[in-house]
């Protein structure tokens, strides 16, 4: 990965995120950029914000939206996405302001996906390291993503991490076998609250 972070640059982004959120709860506006920020900060990159909440020391997913490419300046990108993240996501209901109080914030920065390019669909597993890429599953309208840090979490293999990201994308598990599927994969910087509003940490994903 060429794209890095300093330690200070992944606390401000993951302040960002949880600044935008807060401002957004509190008066329905979208916080503004912030000026002078560092020229790398508004490198076009994708981005995933992740809400987890915390309760009785469980982690639990409350939210999870952002851009798979590198089409929006890295601060406006975080500064939605968290925002969707607490209040479009489909899968629950918006985040309340109180609730913030438990919610731990989470900023994954990606590089460009690339297509994994294999001679047959069963080398899939072989091209992909487990704590260290992403996938995106691709067919016809179906797409389906799932960060880096989700098989560590789930003790997923490779096939396992392929099959979660067809289920993803709204197709059958065995979807990455079939001719016309297109999988590609990506890495992430990721910084993450160790607490809510609490320490900030870059979060180390072992491979297997």
């Amino acid at each position: 990965m060429t794209f890095q972070l300093t330690r200070e640059e992944g606390e401000n982004l993951v302040k960002l995120a949880r600044k935008a959120v807060e401002e957004h709860l509190k008066n329905g506006k979208t916080w503004d950029v912030p000026k002078n920020l560092p020229l790398k900060l508004m490198k076009r990159c994708g981005v995933f914000v992740t809400l987890n909440s915390v309760r009785l020391e469980k982690k639990e997913l409350r939210g999870c939206i952002g851009y798979p490419y590198p089409t929006t300046p890295l601060t406006r990108a975080v500064i939605e996405s968290a925002i969707k993240s607490a209040t479009q996501d489909p899968r629950f209901p918006p985040v309340s302001l109180e609730e913030l109080n438990h919610i731990v914030f989470e900023v994954s920065v990606l590089t460009p996906p690339q297509p994994i390019k294999v001679k047959k669909p069963t080398d899939y597993p072989s091209e992909i390291k487990v704590g260290q890429d992403g996938l995106i599953v691709e067919k016809s309208d179906y797409k389906g993503l799932l960060l880096p840090q989700v098989p560590i979490e789930w003790n997923w293999d490779a096939e396992e991490f392929l099959c979660q990201c067809c289920i993803k994308a709204g197709l059958s598990p065995d979807y990455w076998l079939l001719e016309g599927t297109t999988i590609y994969k990506f890495q992430a910087i990721i910084f993450e609250e160790v607490s809510p509003k609490g320490k900030i940490e870059q979060k180390e994903l072992h491979c297997k």
